[in-house]
């Protein structure tokens, strides 16, 4: 179950999962709001959508807050498991409250990082109450040639919001002339940062082709504040794009310092600027094996099967 009308990373993750589960053997119902990009995706594959919770299954899993809150209402009584997996690492503004709905009101917990794991536990959740499940992606048949000519070129695919960072990259252009950015994606901050950004960077808005997107890139930035995991850091080095990201949470534990990308502190323009100055064709060619062996390490059919695992388990309790 899913509560946003928006494709982001919880979407992705989601559908993604009922398509390794899928493989698996398992029939699953996706429950989200009607008028959604994620019921329009899910409807496209042949799944069943329905707007509204059903109190059958053995398992109903949430994967926001909120709609962990519809799933309490929808099956108060019912006698099935409810998992919730947690998309953010922010500290809750309320520990106790949060405590108390992810211990009493569901039997176990998915967490996409440790760094997520973390922040559960220091609100007091017991830990064995708590699976660290990496969400995985499908690795693409094919990965196009690597750029090598022309100015360096450095994208970035997202929803423009504030945890996500852009500003920096905005920032970080002008002083680099030299360097082309691409800055896809939609969001509420977009059309502010297009109107303060420099001529060096485009913003093609939302991206349908995403290997396509990618083959065109050097290197691909996630400058964000905030990042539980990083699934568009993962799809990038599995299209052997190295990544450039801010030193935090999620994107720590994928990009491998100085092998398969490089970790820059969170909103310190300078730092970026040296970083992304620095960055030659050969350091770049050399870097995009090993981010494509990296990101092999994390793919749907792993975590399907290690979600199956999970399941199996609190179904035995």
């Amino acid at each position: 179950m899913d509560s946003e009308t928006t494709w982001r990373g919880g979407q992705q993750s989601l559908l993604t999962l009922a398509r390794g589960l899928r493989t698996r053997g398992h029939a699953q119902t996706i429950v989200c709001p009607e008028a959604s990009a994620l019921a329009e995706r899910a409807r496209a594959e042949g799944f069943d959508v329905v707007a509204k919770c059903r109190r059958v299954g053995d398992i109903v899993h949430a994967h926001s807050g909120r709609a962990h809150n519809a799933v309490l209402r929808a099956t108060l009584g019912a006698k099935l498991k409810r998992v919730v997996t947690r998309h953010v690492a922010f500290a809750p503004s309320s520990p106790l409250i949060h405590r108390l709905k992810y211990t009493k009101t569901c039997d176990g917990i998915i967490a996409v990082s440790d760094a997520v794991r973390a922040v559960l536990i220091g609100s007091g959740i017991p830990s064995s109450h708590i699976e660290v499940i990496h969400t995985g992606i499908e690795l693409p048949a094919r990965v196009g040639a690597r750029p090598t000519f022309g100015p360096i070129t450095v994208g970035h695919m997202g929803a423009f919001s504030r945890e996500k960072g852009q500003e920096t990259i905005v920032a970080v252009a002008r002083e680099l002339p030299q360097v082309r950015f691409v800055l896809a994606g939609e969001g509420p901050l977009r059309e502010e940062l297009q109107g303060s950004a420099p001529k060096n960077v485009e913003f093609p808005g939302f991206v349908g082709d995403a290997a396509a997107f990618l083959e065109q890139l050097d290197a691909f930035v996630m400058p964000s504040r905030s990042e539980a995991w990083g699934l568009a850091a993962l799809e990038a080095m599995a299209h052997g794009v190295p990544v450039i990201a801010s030193d935090i949470q999620g994107l720590a534990e994928i990009v491998e310092r100085g092998k398969s990308g490089w970790l820059v502190p969170s909103g310190d323009v300078e730092a970026w600027t040296r970083a992304i100055g620095a960055l030659t064709r050969a350091e770049l060619a050399e870097f995009s094996e090993a981010a494509r062996t990296r990101a092999a390490q994390f793919t749907v059919a792993q975590m399907a099967e290690q979600t199956e695992r999970f399941y199996a388990r609190l179904l035995e309790l």
